[in-house]
């Protein structure tokens, strides 16, 4: 039978890459709100910090976007890898969900 651990850092990365996508979403929202705040402001110099803010802000958008797409496409090929090893070990996966199964009845039975 076989052990998959490719890189055990990956749920370290995994939890980072979630923490920069909340931290850039809420950066986009508040940079929102402070041009939506300063969108009255007839100055030049207001202008092109808008204009520059509203550029970041796009950014932003699709650098989360994109690092969305990516944590998609990585589960998607975690399922697949999954699939492939049970497909390929079917015996061996059946005995492992029912002892899974087995410990968590007993597990959930004592309390």
């Amino acid at each position: 039978m076989e052990t998959y651990f490719p890189d055990m850092d990956e749920a370290q990365s995994r939890i980072a890459r979630e923490r920069v996508m909340d931290d850039l979403r809420t950066l986009a929202a508040d940079a929102e709100a402070l041009l939506r705040a300063t969108a009255d402001d007839a100055s030049g110099a207001a202008k092109e910090t808008r204009a520059r803010l509203a550029a970041a802000v796009e950014k932003a958008k699709a650098t989360c976007e994109d690092l969305h797409a990516r944590g998609l496409a990585s589960a998607r090929e975690a399922a697949k890898k999954a699939d492939t090893t049970i497909r390929a070990h079917p015996y061996e996966s059946i005995a492992v969900a029912f002892g899974v199964g087995v410990l968590l009845g007993v597990l959930l039975r004592r309390k």
